[in-house]
C-alpha cells in the first residue's frame, strides 16, 4: 500500500515519484550522430577507448629531458637536440647528453625526466643543471589519463561539453546515442488567448507552454506543440488521442482539478489509466500520473506557478528515466532563515526564496514575495526553492531550511 499523508487522498512527493520512476519504461532505440552534434544527447551505450591517453610519455612542462643518474657527478651535460610537440627527436638520448624539450613533446628513448628550464643554463652547448630531479619528473607516462581498453564514458550519461571532449581525446568521431524523447504539449481552458491576440472579457494570456517549451530544451526531446484546446471534451479527446498515439510522453496544463469544466480526468479513463492525480506538494497538488495511448501521461495543473513547480519536481525525473538516464535529485543545501517563513503542514511546500550570503559569509534566505500559485513573479525574480517539508509548519527566523537554487 502507498503511504498518504494527512489530507485525504494525497500521495507525499517521494512516493508520487517512486510510483512514476517504477513504471517508466526507458526509450531504447538508438541512433548514430557525430559527435559535434552530440551536447545534451544521452549515450545508448560505453564508449571505449581504442588508444591510450597520452600515446606516448610527454614533458609536462618546457625544460630539458635527460637520463636521471646522468646528473650525479657528471653535470653539465651536452645539448644533443629539441623535441616540439608533434615533432619528436628521433634519436636515442645517451649518457651525458639531454634535449631541450617543450610540453607536449614525446620523451625520448633513453631520456627518463625533465628539469623545467627555470632550473637550468645553458652555455656553449651545454646545459647546466641545477637541480637533480627525481627519476620520471615532470613526465606524464603513456595511459595516465586513459588506457586503452577501457571505458571512457557509460551508457545512460547525458553528455556535457566536457564529455566531448574526452571522447573526442580517444579520437572517436561517432557514437550511438537514444533517440530524441517525443513530447507532447496541451494547454487546455477556454479563457485561454495566445499573446498578441486581444482578451476578450475573463480571458487571460497563456504562459505555460511558454514556460515548459523552454526547460524541455535542457533534454534531449523533440517538442510537438499541440496548442490551445478550448474546454470541449470532444476537442481535449481528439487532441488527447493525437498526442498519445505518437509521442512518448503527453503534458498538460489544466483541467485537472475538480470544476465542472476538467475533462482531462474523465479523458484519461477512457483513452488510457490514472495512477495518481493528486499530491502532497504545494503549489500544484492536482497532478496526475498515468497512460495514455502509447505515452506516458503528466496532467500540470493550469496556474502558471503549480505548472512550472510540478514539472521541476516531478516531470524532471520522468524525462530523466524516458530518455535512459539514472535519476538525480537536484542538489539541496541549507541556509538559515532571515526571517519567518509562513508554513501550514500536510504537503511539502517548494516556496519560492532569495539567497545571499551576509557580510560574515553565512548562506540566509528570504520568501520572494505573495506565494501564490498565479504570482509568476515569485519564480521570475527568485533564485531558489525554499522546501518545506510535508509535516512541518511555520520556520521561524534563524532556524535551518533546505534549498534548492535554481
Amino acid at each position: 500500500m502507498i503511504e498518504t499523508c494527512d489530507s485525504p487522498g494525497l500521495l507525499p512527493i517521494q512516493s508520487a515519484i517512486s510510483t512514476m520512476l517504477n513504471q517508466v519504461i526507458p526509450v531504447l532505440e538508438s541512433e548514430q550522430i557525430e559527435l559535434e552534434n552530440a551536447l545534451g544527447r544521452v549515450l545508448a551505450m560505453n564508449v571505449v577507448s581504442n588508444i591510450n591517453v597520452p600515446p606516448n610519455d610527454n614533458s609536462a612542462m618546457d625544460g630539458y629531458a635527460m637520463r636521471c643518474e646522468d646528473l650525479i657527478g657528471n653535470n653539465p651535460l651536452q645539448l644533443v637536440g629539441t623535441a616540439l610537440a608533434g615533432a619528436p627527436f628521433k634519436h636515442k638520448v645517451l649518457a651525458g647528453q639531454c634535449i631541450r624539450i617543450m610540453t607536449g613533446a614525446v620523451i625520448p628513448q633513453g631520456a627518463d625526466s625533465v628539469v623545467m628550464q627555470e632550473n637550468t643554463e645553458t652555455q656553449d652547448g651545454l646545459v647546466i643543471f641545477k637541480q637533480i630531479p627525481k627519476w620520471g619528473n615532470s613526465v606524464r607516462k603513456a595511459g595516465e589519463d586513459i588506457q586503452q581498453g577501457s571505458v571512457v564514458v557509460t551508457k545512460g550519461t547525458k553528455l556535457t561539453p566536457a564529455y566531448l571532449a574526452l571522447i573526442a581525446s580517444v579520437g572517436i568521431a561517432e557514437i550511438s546515442v537514444i533517440r530524441h524523447i517525443k513530447v507532447g504539449l496541451i494547454a487546455t481552458g477556454d479563457e485561454l488567448t495566445h499573446p498578441g491576440h486581444p482578451l476578450t472579457d475573463g480571458a487571460i494570456f497563456e504562459s505555460n507552454r511558454y514556460a515548459l517549451s523552454a526547460l524541455l530544451t535542457t533534454f534531449p526531446v523533440v517538442l510537438f506543440d499541440l496548442g490551445i484546446v478550448k474546454d470541449d471534451k470532444d476537442d481535449l479527446k481528439a487532441a488527447f488521442e493525437k498526442a498519445g498515439n505518437h509521442c512518448d510522453l503527453v503534458l498538460s496544463c489544466g483541467g485537472v482539478s475538480v470544476g465542472d469544466a476538467d475533462f482531462v480526468k474523465e479523458i484519461l479513463d477512457e483513452l488510457g489509466s490514472i495512477n495518481f492525480w493528486k499530491v502532497a506538494i504545494k503549489p500544484g497538488k492536482p497532478f496526475a500520473f498515468g497512460q495514455l495511448g502509447n505515452a506516458f501521461f503528466c496532467g500540470l495543473p493550469g496556474n502558471p506557478v503549480s505548472s512550472y513547480v510540478t514539472f521541476e519536481q516531478l516531470v524532471k525525473p520522468v524525462l530523466q528515466k524516458l530518455s535512459g538516464q539514472t535519476y538525480l535529485p537536484a542538489p539541496h543545501f541549507v541556509a538559515k532563515a532571515a526571517s519567518l517563513i509562513r508554513k501550514r503542514p500536510g504537503r511539502t511546500d517548494y516556496q519560492r526564496g532569495l539567497f545571499y550570503r551576509d557580510e560574515q559569509g553565512e548562506l540566509l534566505v528570504k520568501p520572494n514575495g505573495k506565494q501564490g500559485s498565479g504570482i509568476m513573479s515569485s519564480i521570475a525574480h527568485a533564485n531558489c526553492y525554499m522546501i518545506l517539508e510535508q509535516d512541518t509548519g511555520d520556520v521561524q527566523e534563524g532556524e535551518a531550511v533546505n534549498i534548492q537554487p535554481f
